[in-house]
């Protein structure tokens, strides 16, 4: 008999390639299959939401597993967090239904993106959790693109070159920036039911640019009419980026709650 969990996960992206095993490198995944595989005694498999590429924060991505039936979710995250290495850590243990998954099982998912405008975003105890851009932008014109992105679209324009996908198009919820804490710059917050890889990084890249006046604001409905990424601007650097969220029914979890559930904690963006 196993039981199935939901993990919620936060790691600094700066020591890994990501989420997902690579050929070489230090991955997310296999950090935590590793813990899993000691606590368990046979491999046991981990799924998250998302994939993040190298370099590329978490506060609440969500991760699912079996475990055998004599665990249960308060010891489970005290074990793992007395395992794991420094740089993750686990904020919360769900006890789930037998199906869920916590990619194929998550409604949406939401990705914050953080950059420094003023000249102390340099300091190298910023430096690596957001993109230090060290001058001002038009949050005005940033708040315009961002609104031009509600809704459906096809983001093909916005998307990384790789193998061929059924369709490109993502229904966005959220979209929107806002001025961070103590000056510190800006924050892009941006919630989908699906995201395309490099999808966030490319679409604040371009929206820096319209931010700097480098684009017009009309740049944004052209690349989403588009269909390719030949026009699009280079894509932010991945240090910017956090995983927020992945929002799951509640009707998966064990015991059932109203509404949808959130791997989302209470974390400062700095």
């Amino acid at each position: 008999m196993s039981r199935t969990f939901l993990a919620t996960l936060q790691f600094d992206g700066t020591g890994f390639v990501g989420w997902q095993r690579q050929a070489a490198g230090r991955s997310v995944q296999a950090e935590f299959e590793r813990v899993l595989e000691r606590l368990f005694a046979h491999p046991a498999p981990a799924h998250a939401a998302g994939r993040t590429d190298a370099g590329v924060h978490a506060v609440g991505l969500g991760v699912s597993f079996a475990s055998p039936d004599s665990w249960t979710a308060p010891t489970l995250q005290r074990a793992l967090n007395a395992l794991v290495p420094r740089d993750p850590a686990v904020a919360r243990v769900d006890e789930m239904r037998p199906e869920f998954h916590a990619r194929k099982s998550a409604s949406a998912r939401r990705y914050r993106y953080d950059i420094g405008t003023d000249a102390a975003s340099a300091s190298p105890f910023r430096r690596p959790f957001e993109w230090a851009l060290g001058r001002p932008l038009d949050l005005p014109a940033l708040r315009g693109a961002a609104t031009l992105l509600h809704g459906e679209h096809d983001f093909q324009a916005f998307a990384a070159k790789g193998e061929p996908k059924p369709h490109y198009r993502c229904q966005l919820t959220v979209a929107e920036w806002a001025e961070r804490a103590d000056g510190r710059g800006v924050a892009f917050h941006v919630e989908a039911d699906r995201f395309l890889h490099h999808m966030v990084r490319m679409l604040v890249g371009t929206m820096v640019d319209i931010g700097l006046g480098r684009r017009p604001l009309g740049d944004i409905e052209m690349l989403l009419e588009r269909g390719d990424n030949q026009r699009t601007s280079p894509p932010a650097p991945p240090e910017g980026l956090y995983f927020v969220a992945a929002s799951y029914p509640a009707e998966l979890f064990v015991p059932a709650e109203t509404g949808r559930r959130r791997t989302e904690v209470s974390v400062s963006d700095g």
